[in-house]
C-alpha cells in the first residue's frame, strides 16, 4: 500500500512540473474569435467612444479651472459641467454595451471550444484513454476551458481598454508638457524589472493550480466510481486522508499564486506614487515659477494617476492571462493527439459483410515496446462459425477481439473481415457492422427502452419490444409500471447485474450485427439469469460470426471452434471433444473449473 500511495504522489509531482509560457498558444486562443470579428469591431467601437468620453475629464477640469473659475464665467462652468455629465453617461453606457457584447462572444467561444475538444475526444483511439484518468479528461472540458473563457470575457476586454486608455493618456500627457511627461516616466523601466523577476514565478503558480485541479478532480471521478469498493474494504479514511492531501496541494497552490498576484498590483501603485511626488514636486516648481497653469497641472496629475490604474488592471489581467495559458497549454495538448486508428485518406466504405474474418501472422503490443500481447496469430473464420476463446489472464483473448473490432491497428500482420484489410476501409462501416457486448455492460443515463435502442436510434417501439423478447428481458420489463419509459438512471443504477446485461443483449441484437462479440458476457451473473442469457444467446448467434471470450463451459461447449491461448499464441485449436482427447492446456483448464465448481458447492453446502 505504501508503495502505490509513493507511485501516486510521484504522479502527482510530475503532473506539477513547470512548463514554460507559450506564446504560440496565445496565438491559436485569438483564433477562435475569428468567427465573430464584426461583433469585435462593434465592441472596438464601444471601447474607443468609452475611451475617449473618459480621457476628455481631466481636460474640461482644467478649462473650468483655467477659463471658467479664473475669468468667474459661470455659464462656461456650467456648459463644462453639463458636458462631464454627458461624457461620464455615454462612457457608462458604451461600458455596459461592452460588456454585454463581450460577454456573448465569450459564451460563444466556449461553446464553440468545448464541441470541439469534445468532439476530438470522442474520435481519439483507446490507447489514449488508457493513460488518463477521467478526472483529467473532465477537467479540460470543465475548468480549463472555464479559464479560457474568463480570459476572453474580462482578460481580452481590459487588455484593449486599458491598452487603449495608456496609448491616449501618454499622447495627451506630452501634448500637454513634453518635459513633465518625461519625468513622469523616468520610472516606466522599474515596471519591466518587475514583471522579468516575477512573471516566471507567476506561470509557475497559475501552471500548478491548473493541474492540482485537474489531480483532485481524477481522485474524485475515481472515489466516487469506486464509492463500493471502497466501504466494501472499509477504507474510508484511507480515501479522505488522500483526498485531503490532494485537496491541501490544490489549496496551497491557490494560496501561492493569489499571493504572487496580489503582489504586483500594490508594487505598480507604489511605484506609481513615486512617479506623481515627482510631478507634483517639478509641476507644482513651474507654477510658482509661472510657466504652467493650475489647471494644466492638475489635469496632468489626473492623466498620470489614470495613467497607473491601466496598469495595474493590465498587471493583474497578466496573471489572467498566465492562468489561461496553462488551461491552453493542456487543452491544445488533447486537441493535437492525432487519433492512432483513423480512416486512411480515400479509405472506403465497407460493404455489407459476410462475416469471413482472417488474422495473418498478427503481432501486437499494447505499450509498442517487446512485451507483445499477440505473438504470430493467424486464425480463417468462416461466415456464421463460432469461435469460443479461452486461457488465462494476459494470455491475449481480449486483444484478439480489440483488433477485429479496430480499436487497434496490429503492430504488424493483418486483420481481415471478407479479404478486406480494415485498415484500408472507414472505421464507421466496420464497427457499424459489429457489437459488442461486454463483462461489466455500460447503461447510460435515460429509459430502458432509449438504452435498448442506443444499438439502433431510428428503431421503432415495436422493434426495441421485438429485440427485448427475443433475448427474454421483456419478462421483468412487464413488471415495470412504466414499461421501456422506465427511468434506470447513470449507469443503470436501478438495475440488477443481470438486468444491465439483458438490456446489452438486446441493444446487440437490435443492431443486428453480422459479427458478435461476447467478452465475458455470462461471467458475473447469477445461475437463473445465465439461463436467460444462454436462451437469448441461441437468438444472437443465429447466422452470425461469433467471437465469445468466456471461463464457464456452458457458454463455450457448443463454439464451432475454440481457441486456447497462452502467452500471445494460440496454443490449441479445435472442439471441445477434440481439445479434451489431446488432454493439454483446455484439459486442464476445464479440469481446474470442475474442481472450482465442485469446492464452491462444498462450501456453501
Amino acid at each position: 500500500m505504501t508503495a502505490v500511495i509513493e507511485e501516486f504522489e510521484e504522479a502527482l509531482d510530475d503532473e506539477a512540473q513547470e512548463r514554460p509560457f507559450n506564446y504560440v498558444y496565445f496565438r491559436r486562443l485569438v483564433k477562435y474569435l475569428r468567427p465573430y470579428q464584426r461583433s469585435l469591431l462593434i465592441v472596438l467601437a464601444f471601447i474607443l467612444v468609452g475611451t475617449v468620453a473618459t480621457l476628455l475629464e481631466p481636460y474640461l477640469i482644467a478649462v473650468i479651472i483655467d477659463q471658467g473659475v479664473a475669468n468667474k464665467d459661470y455659464g462656461l462652468v456650467l456648459g463644462i459641467v453639463g458636458l462631464l455629465v454627458a461624457f461620464r453617461l455615454l462612457a457608462w453606457a458604451a461600458q455596459y454595451l461592452r460588456m454585454f457584447r463581450v460577454n456573448t462572444i465569450g459564451q460563444a467561444v466556449l461553446y464553440d471550444m468545448r464541441n470541439q475538444l469534445f468532439t476530438h475526444i470522442q474520435k481519439l483511439s483507446l490507447r489514449f484513454y488508457d493513460s488518463r484518468p477521467v478526472g483529467k479528461i473532465m477537467s479540460r472540458v470543465t475548468s480549463d476551458v472555464g479559464a479560457i473563457n474568463e480570459l476572453i470575457n474580462g482578460g481580452m476586454a481590459t487588455i484593449i481598454a486599458e491598452g487603449l486608455s495608456l496609448i491616449g493618456i501618454v499622447v495627451i500627457l506630452f501634448l500637454i508638457n513634453w518635459k513633465l511627461a518625461l519625468i513622469a516616466y523616468l520610472i516606466t523601466p522599474s515596471f519591466y524589472f518587475i514583471f522579468g523577476k516575477l512573471r516566471s514565478r507567476i506561470e509557475k503558480a497559475w501552471s500548478n493550480v491548473r493541474k492540482s485541479q485537474a489531480n483532485m478532480n481524477a481522485n474524485l471521478n475515481e472515489s466516487v466510481t469506486g464509492v463500493r469498493v471502497t466501504q466494501a474494504f472499509a477504507r474510508e479514511e484511507r480515501n479522505i486522508s488522500r483526498f485531503e492531501r490532494i485537496n491541501r496541494w490544490n489549496r496551497d497552490a491557490n494560496v501561492k499564486a493569489i499571493k504572487l498576484d496580489n503582489l504586483i498590483w500594490p508594487i505598480v501603485e507604489m511605484v506609481g506614487m513615486f512617479g506623481t511626488a515627482m510631478l507634483v514636486y517639478f509641476g507644482a516648481s513651474e507654477v510658482i515659477a509661472g510657466a504652467l497653469s493650475m489647471g494644466v497641472i492638475l489635469a496632468f496629475i489626473n492623466y498620470l494617476w489614470r495613467f497607473w490604474g491601466p496598469v495595474s488592471a493590465l498587471s493583474r489581467v497578466y496573471s489572467q492571462v498566465l492562468a489561461a495559458m496553462a488551461s491552453a497549454e493542456r487543452i491544445f495538448e488533447f486537441l493535437d493527439t492525432e487519433p492512432e486508428v483513423a480512416d486512411r485518406p480515400g479509405a472506403r466504405a465497407l460493404p455489407p459483410i459476410r462475416g469471413e474474418v482472417k488474422l495473418e501472422d498478427v503481432r501486437f503490443s499494447y505499450d509498442g515496446g517487446t512485451r507483445r500481447a499477440l505473438n504470430g496469430v493467424s486464425l480463417d473464420v468462416t461466415p456464421g462459425q463460432t469461435i469460443a476463446i479461452v486461457g488465462p489472464t494476459g494470455a491475449g483473448k481480449t486483444t484478439i477481439i480489440n483488433l477485429v473490432m479496430r480499436f487497434y491497428d496490429p503492430t504488424a500482420g493483418r486483420v481481415l473481415i471478407d479479404g478486406v484489410d480494415l485498415r484500408t476501409v472507414a472505421l464507421e462501416s466496420v464497427r457499424s457492422q459489429i457489437s459488442l457486448v461486454l463483462q461489466d455492460p455500460f447503461i447510460f443515463s435515460g429509459t430502458l427502452g432509449d438504452n435498448i435502442r442506443y444499438g439502433k436510434l431510428s428503431a421503432t417501439d415495436a422493434e426495441v419490444e421485438a429485440a427485448a423478447k427475443a433475448v427474454r428481458l421483456d419478462e421483468f420489463v412487464k413488471k415495470l409500471p412504466e414499461g421501456y419509459a422506465y427511468e434506470v438512471e447513470e449507469r443503470g443504477a436501478r438495475l440488477s447485474l443481470g438486468q444491465r446485461q439483458l438490456i446489452s443483449f438486446a441493444r446487440a441484437l437490435l443492431a443486428d450485427p453480422r459479427i458478435l462479440i461476447l467478452d465475458e458476457a455470462t461471467s458475473s451473473v447469477d445461475t437463473q439469469t445465465e439461463q436467460l442469457i444462454q436462451s437469448a444467446l441461441k437468438t444472437l448467434l443465429a447466422g452470425r460470426t461469433a467471437f465469445i471470450i468466456a471461463h464457464r463451459l456452458s457458454t463455450i461447449r457448443n463454439a464451432d471452434v475454440i481457441l486456447v491461448m497462452q502467452d500471445g499464441r494460440i496454443a490449441e485449436q479445435g472442439n471441445h471433444e477434440e481439445l479434451l482427447e489431446q488432454r493439454g492446456l483446455y484439459y486442464r483448464l476445464i479440469h481446474a473449473h470442475e474442481q472450482a465448481k465442485q469446492g464452491m458447492a462444498a462450501v456453501v453446502a
